[in-house]
């Protein structure tokens, strides 16, 4: 089985290809560049470079968030309309459930969080057993304090992944101490190789029916529904 996997919830952009669960090619870059121009490109050249065509493809695997909006629907919307043209699968899996991946060998929680400003991030807690990453706090967009108050009460090492680990290391430090664990750079972005494992498994649904993971509203579309409500009260 081939399986193309994309990544541009966030800002890093990512691409890998599996053939029969093998990594066959990775294509990763961590610059604030637009998606929407380098995405095709890079699913391009890696596939040349591997000598694959679309049409040697089973299945598509990509990122569905949280993340940036815009990135998420890049990467959603390119997904799908492959999937369409080359009648083949597609399955969405969560952002960070794949960064969760990265912490496969640690036996304690681990939390992956994503940034979403105002003290809010978007994050979940994940555990492996068994071989098999399983949720034990759902995914939310939650002020990070709230979060790591609850880790604390469980007094369990926790392992702590995100791109954006600098904006709240010193937060995180000050709530658990030694019971929290933040590895070097590398570690805190999410490998689409990654990406791919996750959906190896993962039963595809109908391609339109696939949607984007936002967590929340986006700030404009809030700000419009919250407009609309009040108006509606007082009309």
């Amino acid at each position: 089985m081939n399986i193309l996997a994309i990544d541009t919830s966030n800002q890093l952009l990512g691409v890998a290809l599996l053939k029969d669960n093998q990594v066959i090619g990775e294509v990763v870059t961590n610059l604030a560049k637009n998606h929407s121009v380098r995405l095709m490109p890079a699913i391009e050249k890696l596939m040349n470079e591997v000598d694959m065509t679309p049409d040697q493809l089973n299945k598509i695997v990509v990122a569905k968030g949280p993340g940036s909006y815009t990135g998420v629907r890049i990467g959603i919307t390119t997904a799908k309309s492959l999937a369409w043209a080359l009648n083949i699968p597609v399955v969405g899996v969560s952002s960070l459930e794949v960064l969760a991946y990265q912490g496969k060998f640690f036996n304690g929680l681990i939390c992956p969080f994503f940034d979403a400003r105002r003290g809010l991030v978007f994050t979940g807690v994940y555990q492996w057993q068994a071989d098999q990453l399983t949720s034990v706090y759902e995914e939310k967009n939650m002020l990070m304090v709230d979060a790591l108050e609850k880790l604390a009460e469980e007094g369990k090492e926790v392992l702590f992944l995100s791109p954006d680990i600098a904006i709240h290391q010193e937060a995180i430090v000050d709530a658990l101490g030694d019971l929290a664990k933040i590895p070097e750079g590398p570690y805190h972005l999410a490998r689409p190789a990654n990406l791919a494992l996750a959906g190896l498994d993962k039963e595809p649904g109908e391609t339109h029916t696939l949607t984007p993971n936002y967590l929340r509203l986006a700030e404009a579309e809030a700000n419009w529904r919250q407009a609309q409500k009040e108006k509606q009260q007082n009309g």
